[in-house]
């Protein structure tokens, strides 16, 4: 129970002469939405985002400008969100050989589980994304609330019926248009039921801005994009794009992009849905703000904002993510704290970041140890400017495992189907490194093995593939050296 570990929460007493005071380790809410785009957000830079909320953390807190997903694609990107490692090391993921199922002795060795043991009252909502061993039946079990979806968004939802509150809230009758709004209302609900006293830890997990659908739209909130040109990026391409290594054919990223954004038309459509989605989730952060001040707790809440992925959204003549490019791994990572000071708000940080720092970065945040498994990074001296950036990393892994025509399988011979998909270069599995100079990855599967390399400050947008440029030999061989010894540190 709560303060029976001092090493870990532990209450602080005041002087003998002042009244003994028990000041609580601070409350933590882990805001997580669904394949949205570092730069669709106003304090990153979007000019058509409207996110007053989202912009209000980052001004009154800390911005990661150098924030990079260690895998792009939802269940192995939230499987290292929660557990500060690699996909390679837990191989959580969509397709053979990284279909694997995390056990529930490695979910303990996660940030919420570790910090339920340490007295945490704990709380899901939303999209929970990762094949665990028990779910969804029973996976409640490592939460004191739980209000989750399994691995897809028409699973579910699974929550204690006997909450009669919560009931109502996921009434079959409600509007599929307000799922947003859903998972918002049972964000406040978590509150409702906080007890005084007792720290709490809330991740909740939007299904949006990922939704395409007009049947996905909250009504009210399309009518503020619905007359809205949305500015078009410079490496937008208009039908296919033929510049891209020929193994992206194979990649659902291609084909959906030929039917969702390859037109100015398409493109302006999907857009302003996204927008909509953002304001959407905006809106429910200013609601926790709203409800956090009622409760008088804002100044010990921590507040953590980011995305499971990335997407193109007609980018370079793709439309989906996974692929490396900076549209799909490139993160957007806001953390306030209610504790800081007004000189210690508004910072932005450019060290490079992976998101398999936000599992121990929370632990941190909560005063608690950081397991050896989690191989990611604590971001608390960051953030204190405590951190010796010679000791700090100057790059990091990123990689991707999926391959489409492996998705659906079952009952099929999948290590075979594998085996031709390889032998054939229809693989585009990849892996590679990001500085913050250049970009480096490589499809380690084909033969020969095709590579990309971009230098970020004379091609930010990645046009120029500077791999058979022999001015640049050194520098291929160096980022090739810095990936391979990355990614055996991730298996050690």
């Amino acid at each position: 129970m709560l303060f029976s570990q001092p090493t870990a929460l532990s209450a602080k007493s005041a002087t003998p002469t002042s009244p003994v005071k028990t000041e609580l380790p601070p409350n933590i809410v882990f805001l997580m939405t669904d394949d949205q785009r570092w730069d669709t957000i106003g304090s990153y830079g979007s000019k058509d985002a409207i996110t007053p909320n989202v912009d209000k953390l980052a001004a009154q807190g800390v911005s990661f400008d150098n924030a990079y997903h260690a895998v792009a694609i939802c269940m192995p990107s939230r499987t290292t969100m929660f557990t500060g490692r690699y996909f390679s090391d837990h191989r959580v993921g969509f397709t053979y050989p990284y279909k694997r199922t995390l056990p529930a002795q490695e979910f303990a060795q996660s940030y919420p589980a570790l910090m339920q043991d340490a007295g945490y009252r704990t709380g899901f909502i939303g999209k929970f994304g990762v094949r665990l061993e028990t779910l969804p039946e029973t996976v409640a079990e490592h939460f004191d609330f739980y209000a989750g979806i399994s691995t897809t968004s028409k699973k579910g939802p699974h929550f204690p019926k006997s909450d009669k509150k919560l009931a109502h809230i996921y009434r079959k009758d409600r509007n599929p248009k307000e799922r947003t709004l859903i998972k918002g209302d049972a964000m406040i609900r978590f509150l409702e039921t906080q007890p005084k006293g007792r720290p709490f830890s809330l991740s909740v997990s939007f299904d949006a801005v990922k939704n395409d659908r007009d049947t996905d739209m909250y009504g009210p909130h399309v009518e503020l994009f619905k007359d809205k040109k949305m500015q078009i990026p410079d490496n937008w391409v208009e039908g296919k794009n033929e510049r891209l290594p020929k193994v992206l054919d194979y990649s659902r990223s291609t084909y959906l992009h030929m039917k969702r954004t390859s037109t100015p038309e398409l493109y302006q459509t999907l857009a302003r849905r996204f927008a909509v989605q953002s304001y959407s989730v905006d809106d429910q952060v200013r609601r926790l703000l709203a409800k956090l001040e009622e409760m008088d707790v804002l100044d010990n809440t921590i507040i953590i904002y980011t995305s499971d992925n990335g997407r193109y959204h007609g980018s370079r003549g793709l439309y989906d993510k996974a692929i490396q490019y900076d549209e799909a791994i490139k993160q957007p990572l806001i953390i306030f704290d209610g504790r800081a000071t007004k000189e210690n708000q508004g910072h932005r940080i450019d060290a490079m970041v992976s998101s398999a720092d936000i599992a121990p970065t929370i632990l941190s945040l909560a005063g608690l140890d950081i397991p050896a498994v989690m191989k990611g990074y604590d971001l608390v001296p960051l953030m204190n400017g405590n951190q010796d950036m010679t000791k700090w990393r100057d790059g990091v892994l990123t990689e991707n495992f999926f391959i489409q025509e492996l998705v659906r399988t079952r009952g099929k011979n999948v290590e075979a189907m594998n085996d031709d998909v390889v032998k054939n270069n229809r693989s585009y599995r990849s892996r590679g490194i990001r500085t913050k100079q250049y970009q480096y990855f490589e499809y380690f599967e084909h033969t020969p093995v095709v590579e990309e390399l971009y230098e970020l400050a004379n091609d930010p947008d990645e046009q120029n593939n500077l791999v058979s440029d022999p001015n640049y030999k050194s520098t291929l061989a160096e980022m090739r050296k810095k990936a391979a010894k990355l990614y055996a540190e991730v298996l050690q």
